[in-house]
């Protein structure tokens, strides 16, 4: 059962922005918590809404959270030109099986595995642009952290199945360029190159870099111009950063908004979406030892570690709120055409997650 209602979840694909999709599987996915008891309301956003679902529990009792997305990085059209449904030898193929569609049918096994069992009550938020940062899911993902007992994510775990009990910062900056044009053999004097200049943004932001440990930095995309006889009048790139600490953040942050034009244009840097350093804690080291001894009652051994990726369990961790993540299938290929699970270990993280609801 699980394995259909995954090759039911992947061939609907869900990338990111794509409004019209991720609000038919969020219809989807309304009518299933609906179906196992829960009270589901939709928060509209332009790109896509996200989804909350409150079950009922123990009277009186601080609700676990349980942190989710439907949004995945492969475009309509990826499952038939490149990454079709393929199941063999155990393993599953197909965009979005283990980030994390393959999550949610975990997270929807355990509740159906709990509904008559006695718990405490358990509030799921599913977010429709987590793959970019979750620009219009953080107030709702605070909000909804409010009070609660513990926060779990259902992103992909470690490869050797251990759940991830701190997260690297995360911040996506844009910067942008706006020279003059000119004709490029004519009259190149008069123009300012933003090529150029960002060119030379981004050699400054190597540099700040290059000046703190443990920083890594991806340039992702880039864009300008348009023809070689025209001195361009526009560029942009995005860059995405990831950092061990918040002292680290902010300092790097600061230097690299305080960038200013080495020549005559001008010059924009934006914080697209920020994700702060989830760091090691007592609180999630206690969670990690309960949940232990439920993955022991189920016959599981559970371990955790660090991770170096983001993910919305950095809110609730930066927040003080016992935390963890990667309750999701194991597998490997996070963002690669190789993406895959192992098909046994959905209905085995579905016995853990229920057998960490009834022991919390």
């Amino acid at each position: 059962m699980s394995i259909e209602r995954l090759r039911e979840y992947v061939g609907a694909e869900t990338p990111t922005g794509d409004a019209t999709a991720l609000n038919a599987f969020a219809d989807r996915l309304a009518a299933r918590y609906a179906e196992l008891g829960g009270t589901v309301r939709r928060v509209p956003t332009p790109t896509g809404d996200h989804l909350v679902a409150d079950f009922p529990g123990r009277a009186g009792e601080a609700p676990l959270l349980f942190l989710a997305h439907h949004d995945t990085v492969w475009p309509i059209g990826q499952l038939t030109d490149a990454m079709p449904w393929r199941e063999a030898d155990g393993i599953i193929h197909g965009p979005g099986v283990f980030d994390m569609k393959g999550g949610l049918v975990v997270l929807e096994t355990a509740l159906e595995q709990v509904a008559d069992r006695d718990h405490r009550p358990l509030r799921v938020v599913v977010v429709a642009d987590e793959e970019i940062g979750s620009p219009s899911a953080r107030e709702l993902v605070t909000a909804e952290a409010a009070g609660v007992y513990a926060a779990f994510g259902f992103e992909p775990p470690h490869p050797n199945g251990d759940l991830k009990t701190s997260r690297w910062g995360s911040t996506r900056v844009r910067i942008e360029v706006t020279g003059r044009e000119a004709h490029a053999a004519l009259d190149p004097a008069s123009g300012v190159s933003a090529i150029d200049e960002l060119v030379d943004q981004l050699v400054a932001v190597r540099r700040i870099v290059a000046e703190h440990d443990e920083v890594l930095c991806n340039v992702g995309t880039i864009t300008g111009g348009g023809r070689t006889n025209v001195v361009p009048g526009s560029a942009a790139a995005d860059i995405g950063f990831r950092f061990v600490d918040p002292s680290t953040e902010e300092s790097v942050l600061a230097a690299v908004t305080a960038l200013r034009p080495v020549r005559d244009a001008q010059l924009t840097v934006r914080v697209m979406s920020n994700r702060p350093a989830w760091q090691p804690s007592p609180a999630s080291d206690e969670l990690l030892a309960k949940v232990a001894a439920a993955g022991r009652s189920v016959g599981q051994e559970v371990g955790g570690a660090a991770a170096s990726g983001a993910a919305d369990t950095n809110l609730t961790g930066w927040l003080g709120i016992p935390t963890l993540d990667g309750l999701g299938p194991l597998g490997k290929g996070a963002h690669a055409v190789h993406e895959q699970i192992v098909a046994a270990t959905l209905a085995e993280r579905a016995g853990l997650v229920a057998a960490i609801i009834t022991a919390l």
